[in-house]
């Protein structure tokens, strides 16, 4: 199967509003929050792809698209995904699955990326999301194309959350193992990041 047909998604599209300004554009240390993240995934994907409403970034590589949400009004990750769904089949594209990274957990562990590409040649599941320490992580996820019918209706019907709407639809997890700093420190406050300027050098 050619691992090619994965487009890679950075959903970048809330308000930050717990952080106080836009998270994506902070920098934590010589790199943006935005910029770390693209840095850890760039060569694993032949494009890229950056959901955002802020559209405020500098973006030098031919290969990495920045687009709005497809519906207005910051009404979640869904939306995220959605919006890369039509993208691709707007600009006919031919992936048959997105991988989604949210743009403010810079410490995850990019090797993560084979795992998913791994789970993208199963046909068990069209849906799958890591757990690690007992915790579900509903934005680290692969998404089948297939799904794109059924997630645009339900949103039309007023499902919001990533994992109420993941319960709904079934999904396969995939188990992994943390470490000593939490690799999945996401971002939403200035302790949050506090503690993410102490853990610099795991970056």
């Amino acid at each position: 199967m050619n691992e090619n047909n994965i487009l890679g998604v950075i959903l970048a599209g809330g308000k930050s509003r717990r952080f106080g300004t836009d998270k994506s554009n902070t920098k934590l240390g010589n790199k943006t929050l935005l910029e770390h993240t693209i840095s850890k995934i760039e060569k694993d994907f032949p494009e890229i792809l950056i959901v955002s409403n802020q559209q405020k970034f500098r973006i030098t590589s031919k290969n990495i698209f920045v687009i709005k949400d497809y519906i207005e009004g910051y009404l979640g990750p869904l939306i995220g995904v959605l919006s890369a769904m039509k993208w691709i089949k707007m600009n006919k594209r031919k992936y048959d699955w997105i991988s989604t990274f949210p743009c403010d957990t810079p410490f995850f562990d990019k090797k993560i990326i084979s795992k998913l590409k791994k789970a993208s040649k199963k046909k068990t599941k069209k849906l799958f999301f890591f757990k690690s320490g007992g915790n579900r992580h509903n934005i680290f996820g692969l998404w089948s194309l297939k799904l794109i019918d059924v997630l645009e209706k339900d949103i039309h019907n007023n499902y919001r959350k990533v994992e109420l709407w993941a319960d709904k639809i079934g999904f396969e997890i995939i188990n992994i193992n943390n470490n000593k700093i939490d690799s999945f420190l996401n971002i939403n406050t200035k302790d949050d990041f506090e503690k993410a300027k102490k853990n610099i050098d795991k970056l």
